[in-house]
């Protein structure tokens, strides 16, 4: 990851093939661009066209209520529309739409036919528990097909659904359904995970307990493990699929093109997760429209994100638009190296994947094992190779060609964020690459870096990156707290109206983007975004602690590792075997990937006179920096 200090090697290029230029789907990044920033509502009109409409929009882009933007004002749609019902009329009625192998070697797939009645068969499901237009839906499962047809069905149906990643805890289950307010909860019984289960019904239950708004849950068998059954609650998902409720032909619901279609939980730097919203018009239009040109979908394309549909990456382009654009894609359930290092690799070979979009964490976790694993695999049919989730690393970048693209596959580095819906910054296959860098924006996105007056940064200095122009798969607001929305991404820049990323980055002298981090109070570990609140107030739960706080280090393996800070309760004397008891306890308040890989105790904290703890200044010193301004210390 790249880290203060560190220089792009500018002068190391990777030029794409002349075929992959002849045959991308834009041969010609710089007249696309252009034509966007000449006119951006007519560029994004047109690519609204390729899609179907119940009713076409007034307006394209509607900037009255900044920033509260709108897009395709007075259209009428339906993700389920795009995803789906479009496809069914069509020959690719018949092709694949996802093939899904289990971690244990189970194996279905499921034809664009086969998935839409399978999504109609559950909205009507959902639809006889009483679930209506505007309805919220928590959804907390594995990487099971189901998780795929009760989100569509949800947006079939009208109900923006709340996937929540199936690592976290029951309090942050029980803190997204509260938020969300829904009375439908679907889950799994377990979970296949590295050859054990996990108990996914377990956590549900104790959730269900700190929050009892949820009124039915509908669980999927997976694991087959004995689990409670709550009766007049709980109810078995295949039960409910083979009752005479379950037609396979369902009514799409018509949806404003800015009506809700999904909230994701995505950390803050302070108090409780925030609910991003996302609308199904301007989302379904981005999405789409950004897998198709960066990843240059074809129809013969074998398309594997593996990622988790509980996060972002999942929800754009593991569900949403490879559907939209007809592609057929590879869903994994497990861990990549079980049973053996080259279960990615045999996944790759075994089905012909052609396009493989992962994140750096997974690529260095593989590159542990060395070249001869993916080496006993016939990888041909790779043409591109995607990276996602934070910053690159050019050693990992290098390997990641070279052993798994057998350096003819362009590897598209994408930086985007769950607020965003869709890549920002990414190369397109015609683009010329440099390792570790995104590259350039995605046309019809105007990004710069700037100081924090709003003045642009010098080549190779390091900034603010901010979007200094609307997007149709922008955030709409968080969800219950336009205020909290406001001050969070635009206060900053409000006099120029631009969208704060919370990341810094620099521009080299060729252009190209380099995103260095986050640069507020949020941690990257393994791709995922934690915030220290979540990960310090576990720590506060537990009665020998008093005070927390938590830093980020750079890690080789994950990106970053968490270095937690504890004040202990005063007559609590502390050990070894106390920081493995915390270790214990964070990841039941909050989740195995935010249990800190060290925990120091300490008799203070710095802290500025207001009380905020300045974690710049111990990370500063665990890294063995200059402490830096030191002006506004309370001590």
């Amino acid at each position: 990851m790249a880290e203060q200090g560190f220089t792009p090697p500018t002068s190391e290029w990777y030029r794409p093939s002349a075929d992959m230029v002849a045959q991308a789907n834009v041969p010609d990044y710089e007249t696309v661009y252009d034509s966007a920033r000449q006119d951006l509502a007519a560029f994004w009109a047109e690519r609204a066209e390729t899609l179907d409409w119940y009713r076409k929009w007034d307006q394209v882009l509607d900037d009255s209520n900044k920033p509260f933007y709108k897009w395709f004002v007075g259209g009428k749609t339906n993700m389920a529309l795009n995803a789906l019902d479009r496809h069914v009329n069509t020959w690719r009625r018949n092709k694949l739409a996802i093939i899904w192998e289990g971690e244990d070697g189970e194996q279905i797939s499921l034809s664009y036919w086969r998935l839409w009645q399978e999504v109609n068969k559950f909205a009507n499901v959902l639809r006889s528990m009483g679930v209506a237009k505007g309805d919220r839906v928590t959804i907390y499962m594995g990487r099971v097909p189901e998780i795929a047809i009760a989100m569509l069905a949800c947006a079939k149906i009208g109900a923006p659904h709340s996937v929540v990643y199936g690592g976290f805890s029951e309090q942050a289950l029980a803190s997204r359904i509260e938020d969300a307010q829904s009375k439908v909860l679907i889950t799994c019984d377990g979970a296949w995970l590295r050859g054990k289960i996990v108990r996914l019904k377990d956590t549900v239950d104790e959730a269900v307990q700190r929050s009892p708004v949820v009124e039915t849950v509908i669980v999927v068998k997976r694991t087959g493990h004995d689990i409670a059954m709550e009766s007049g609650r709980d109810y078995w998902y295949h039960d409910l699929m083979a009752l005479p409720i379950a037609s396979t032909q369902a009514e799409t619901e018509i949806m404003d093109a800015e009506d809700p279609l999904f909230i994701l939980y995505t950390s803050g730097t302070t108090g409780k997760p925030k609910g991003v919203l996302h609308t199904h018009g301007g989302y379904q239009v981005y999405t789409s429209t950004t897998l198709e040109w960066a990843f240059d979908i074809k129809e013969e394309d074998r398309w594997w994100c593996a990622a988790d549909p509980g996060w972002i990456t999942g929800h754009s382009y593991i569900v949403y638009a490879p559907l939209i654009l007809g592609a057929t894609s590879i869903i994994y359930e497990g861990a990549p190296t079980y049973p053996y290092p080259d279960r990615w690799w045999k996944i790759v070979a075994d089905y012909g994947v052609s396009i493989l979009y992962t994140a750096p964490t997974a690529i260095r976790g593989l590159m542990r094992f060395g070249e001869a694993w993916p080496r006993r695999h016939d990888l041909s049919s790779l043409r591109l190779l995607g990276s996602v989730g934070e910053p690159i690393n050019p050693e990992a970048w290098r390997w990641y060609h070279r052993v798994i693209g057998g350096e003819r596959c362009p590897i598209i580095d994408t930086w985007w964020q769950t607020e965003t819906g869709g890549f920002m910054i990414t190369p397109l296959p015609s683009v010329g690459l440099k390792p570790g860098s995104a590259t350039r924006p995605f046309p019809g996105i105007d990004v710069d870096i700037v100081d924090d007056d709003g003045v642009p940064v010098a080549a190779n200095e390091d900034g603010n990156l901010v979007i200094k122009s609307p997007w149709p798969s922008m955030i709409r607001t968080v969800y219950g707290d336009d205020e909290r929305f406001i001050s969070q991404y635009w206060e900053k820049y409000r006099d120029q109206g631009w969208y704060l990323a919370g990341d810094t980055a620099r521009r080299d002298e060729d252009g190209y983007l380099w995103v260095i981090g986050r640069n507020d109070d949020v941690l990257k570990v393994s791709g995922y975004r934690l915030g220290t609140a979540e990960v310090e107030s576990g720590l506060v739960s537990h009665s020998a602690v008093a005070e927390s706080a938590v830093i980020g280090i750079p890690d080789e393996l994950r990106g970053n590792k968490i270095f937690a800070y504890c004040i202990l309760v005063e007559g609590v004397d502390s050990s070894d075997a106390l920081e493995a008891e915390l270790k214990a306890h964070v990841r039941h308040e909050v989740g195995p990937i935010a249990v800190p890989a060290q925990i120091e105790f300490v008799d203070n904290l710095p802290k500025t006179r207001s009380g905020k703890i300045m974690r710049r200044v111990l990370k500063a010193q665990a890294l063995g920096q200059p402490l830096g301004d030191l002006s506004t210390l309370e001590d």
